[in-house]
């Protein structure tokens, strides 16, 4: 076993193995490692894992010891269905964060997403709903946590900034996230906050909208409103956006129950589709003063999780139709998707399709260990 070391082994192998001895034929991390690469590589399951595996299996003993060859699809479905999904997750968090160090001032969207085909009607069993931490500024998955199902996601997003490292901070929710228990755990954790709110805060929308509407009457020349504005042009499609701030909100009834609330925002889309307009307003809460830029910028990086991560695994990585079930099976492979995507998203050198740098990943193995990251000696 010589030719290189990979940092993924040295972070996977805090992963706790959860077999017994006797049932031991390979090694935990050679099981993990083959599955990352696998999928990697433009393998979606177990059997294509197994058969990718079978493939590289010279190749691949260069770094991994694979002292009975290459684990069977049932191998690999069982030891997934095992592993804890947390601390499977986190070492490898944790790692990515490492290269990237402090992600002071960053933006992280948290936002939800169901992997349609997990159901299992024989067994009464939802389809899995994953609550995933995304940093715009790098391309990285920084947590995940399941819930039950679509009601319980409040709760498994304060289970995620419980977990996550948000000091300096900008965390971006959508209106399911726009409430003051989470408002204010992330004020208690030092990061900043742009909520976005709509009508499941009946009074407080209608408070700011008619707030906003005043200001917008006067042509937003109060003294204590900034605006910036965008215009973005593609394909026949032509999108305006004025966003206006101001932290004159004493008025605001309730103002105190959100933690460091300090300013209120709004954000007219006017778009132009082959001759059409439309109009469209939508309102939210920060603890970020009236730098309308600032908010901006947050405003418009919250997209980034559903274009860049949950596009790219419906699309490129075939999610919905994934029908793992078993255990932590779902949410493990779902995991290995997050890690995926990452770890291909900071690869820059080769300017070509996510799809394409899978083809590749399966094709080059000098062009994988680039993505995986990887010391020679």
């Amino acid at each position: 076993m010589t030719g290189y070391k990979l940092w993924l082994v040295e972070s996977f192998e805090q992963v706790e193995d959860p077999r017994v001895n006797r049932n031991k034929k390979h090694r935990l991390i050679d099981i993990i490692v083959i599955a990352l690469c696998a999928v990697l590589s433009n393998a979606n399951d177990w059997n294509e894992i197994e058969t990718w595996g079978i493939i590289k299996e010279d190749w691949l003993r260069q770094f991994l010891e694979l002292p009975n060859g290459i684990p069977s699809h049932d191998t690999f479905n069982r030891v997934f269905s095992l592993i804890d999904p947390k601390q499977f997750f986190d070492c490898f968090s944790q790692w990515i964060q490492a290269i990237h160090g402090v992600l002071q001032d960053k933006i992280i969207a948290i936002d939800g997403k169901a992997l349609r085909k997990s159901n299992d009607s024989r067994f009464a069993k939802s389809a899995l709903h994953l609550v995933s931490a995304w940093c715009a500024d790098f391309h990285l998955t920084l947590g995940q946590v399941k819930t039950a199902d679509k009601s319980n996601e409040i709760t498994a997003m304060e289970e995620l900034i419980t977990l996550l490292s948000v000091k300096g901070t900008i965390i971006t929710i959508d209106a399911m996230g726009c409430q003051k228990k989470i408002a204010a755990l992330i004020a208690e954790k030092k990061g900043d906050y742009v909520l976005a709110l709509k009508k499941n805060h009946k009074d407080l929308y209608e408070d700011i909208s008619l707030f906003f509407n005043t200001l917008e009457q006067g042509n937003f020349k109060d003294k204590n409103c900034h605006t910036y504005s965008t215009v973005e042009k593609d394909h026949g499609r032509i999108e305006k956006r004025l966003y206006a701030v101001s932290n004159a909100i004493d008025w605001l009834p309730g103002k105190e129950e959100w933690k460091k609330l300090q300013s209120v925002a709004m954000v007219v889309s006017q778009r132009t589709i082959n001759g059409k307009k439309s109009t469209e307003r939508r309102y939210y809460i920060s603890t970020l003063s009236q730098n309308p830029q600032q908010i901006a910028r947050a405003i418009r990086s919250h997209w980034s999780i559903e274009n860049n991560l949950h596009w790219q695994l419906d699309v490129t990585f075939k999610e919905d139709l994934s029908r793992s079930r078993t255990k932590n099976n779902a949410e493990n492979f779902a995991a290995l998707r997050r890690m995926a995507v990452t770890l291909l998203k900071q690869e820059t050198s080769k300017k070509i399709s996510m799809k394409c740098k899978r083809l590749l990943a399966g094709w080059d193995n000098n062009y994988l260990l680039k993505i995986i990251g990887f010391t020679q000696f």
